[in-house]
């Protein structure tokens, strides 16, 4: 298939014939781009989905298929598209229940609201998959009663869903009140006592590297707990004699969790592995006294997802503000910052501070102006994309700071037509610049035909729709095939060139 019919098919200006003779022709990579469109009729909608049949899962999802339109047994990819959507028939989940592709039946068991009939069908399935999928995603009665199935990787699907009763989770994570599990999937497969080489020679194997079974299921039994640490209804006091864990995967599940008592974040902040003590300082359930503890830690990264708290006081964010490869979006302890705050951050002596205060994009206007005079490069690289910024005052940022703040002024929405065209003619060249203003809405025909000179903004700018019409023609013969199909995508292609492309 042509990479031009592929831009054209993503044309929103494409007319509605052109479409459709699109459709008569397509392949699945083409009725991919065509079901996204915007414009797709439903008569479309149902040719796409009669030629390729892939298609017709999308469109189910995206709400362009109706129940009248789907087969169940023709189309049973699309028939539980619209059942995981909620929106299916219960007829169709019967039959789906019975069919003998496995792969259909797994599917079938993570849709919501299924018959208690369908659901007991799944739950009794001789495929041990489906019935781990349903456990994954079931009630919470079905959940209790499938924690006691003697396939330990069913129990193991039960701990991780949420809707499971939290004594019943408790259950899983002591053994107490439960017989043992009588398989797993290993065992099911191999002669124990078995351990799964990473380097698995056998190409249809599908069990995971360092998957073991000794008769006691431990790989899926350890599994088992780290899902339940990570479970929410997992009840506090039955997680908590794991943070001694020798298990790294079970004492990181646990530092991560929002009721962590305090106690037990003391002997966290203390474990030998930097992405434990790191998925710890990130916690917002962590106090403040533990955070200041944190915030000296040896490592960099620890005290780098120290920041990311959303409840890090503003004097330890200070701290910690100058750490090398700080996170440059917006962190969440300054987006939520008080109107007082806000003041006392953009006086900050600290450059760093008010850099991370920029990131904001809703300030008053008196200290977004503020910022922007800021004498720290920095700091007015971090504000120079927020709204309201005047031409003059983005202008004024490029006369003093030059190449360091040059491409974030050009990444400002409100950056007039003109000043773009500055920017793109600016000395010397900057790369960065030209990559923002060929998406910028607000770019002109002169200032994207600048763009073209760059490799990565050619790309973009070919499916500008400010690029000249004619320009857009040409670049349909582009060496670069992604920017002929940019510009084949491109609304401003003329419809006698759209036509002339239609095989």
């Amino acid at each position: 298939m042509n990479h031009l019919l592929y831009g054209l098919a993503g044309n929103p200006a494409l007319p509605s014939e052109l479409v459709d003779r699109l459709i008569d022709i397509a392949d699945e990579e083409l009725a991919r781009t065509l079901a996204d469109r915007e414009d797709l009729g439903h008569t479309q909608a149902v040719a796409l989905a009669g030629r390729v049949a892939e298609a017709a899962v999308g469109l189910a999802y995206e709400g362009k298929l109706t129940v009248a339109d789907i087969d169940p047994v023709r189309q049973p990819r699309a028939a539980l598209a619209l059942l995981d959507g909620n929106a299916g028939r219960a007829e169709w989940a019967r039959v789906l229940a019975e069919d003998p592709v496995v792969d259909h039946r797994e599917r079938l068991a993570a849709c919501p609201g299924l018959p208690s009939d369908v659901v007991e069908t799944l739950a009794a399935d001789p495929d041990i998959r489906v019935v781990s999928e349903l456990a994954l995603w079931t009630t919470s009665e079905m959940a209790a009663w499938l924690a006691r199935h003697p396939h330990a990787d069913v129990r193991s699907a039960v701990a991780a869903n949420e809707a499971t009763p939290p004594a019943v989770l408790a259950m899983l994570l002591t053994g107490e009140g439960s017989a043992p599990a009588r398989s797993c999937l290993v065992c099911d497969r191999k002669t124990t006592p078995f351990v799964h080489d990473p380097n698995c020679p056998e190409p249809d194997c599908d069990l995971p590297p360092g998957a073991s079974c000794d008769g006691s299921h431990e790989y899926v039994r350890h599994q088992m707990h780290a899902s339940a640490l990570g479970n929410p209804a997992t009840p506090t006091e039955a997680v908590i004699g794991f943070a001694d864990h020798p298990s790294l995967q079970l004492r990181w599940a646990l530092a991560a969790r929002p009721d962590l008592p305090p106690r037990i974040g003391e002997r966290l902040a203390r474990d030998p592995v930097p992405g434990v003590r790191g998925d710890l300082a990130e916690n917002p359930a962590i106090d403040e006294a533990l955070m200041r503890v944190l915030a000296t830690d040896r490592d960099p990264d620890v005290r780098r997802r120290l920041a990311l708290n959303p409840r890090v006081p503003l004097d330890v964010l200070t701290t910690l503000a100058g750490i090398d490869k700080m996170p440059s979006t917006l962190l969440p302890r300054i987006a939520t910052a008080t109107p007082a705050e806000v003041e006392e951050l953009a006086k900050s002596p600290e450059p760093a501070m008010r850099m991370l205060l920029a990131q904001r994009r809703d300030l008053p206007p008196e200290i977004r102006d503020s910022l922007a005079a800021d004498l720290d490069a920095k700091v007015v690289k971090s504000i120079a994309p927020h709204p309201g910024l005047s031409d003059a005052r983005l202008r004024d940022m490029v006369e003093r700071h030059g190449v360091r703040v040059i491409a974030k002024v050009a990444a400002n929405p409100e950056a007039s037509p003109a000043l773009l065209e500055e920017l793109t003619r600016h000395e010397p060249p900057v790369p960065k610049v030209l990559r923002e203003v060929a998406q910028h809405d607000n770019a002109t025909p002169p200032s994207l035909l600048a763009c073209l000179s760059d490799e990565r903004s050619r790309r973009t700018a070919a499916g500008h729709p400010a690029l000249p019409s004619q320009t857009v023609v040409d670049l349909l013969t582009d060496d670069d095939w992604q920017v002929a199909q940019a510009a084949a995508a491109n609304p401003s292609l003329p419809l006698a060139t759209m036509s002339r492309l239609m095989p």
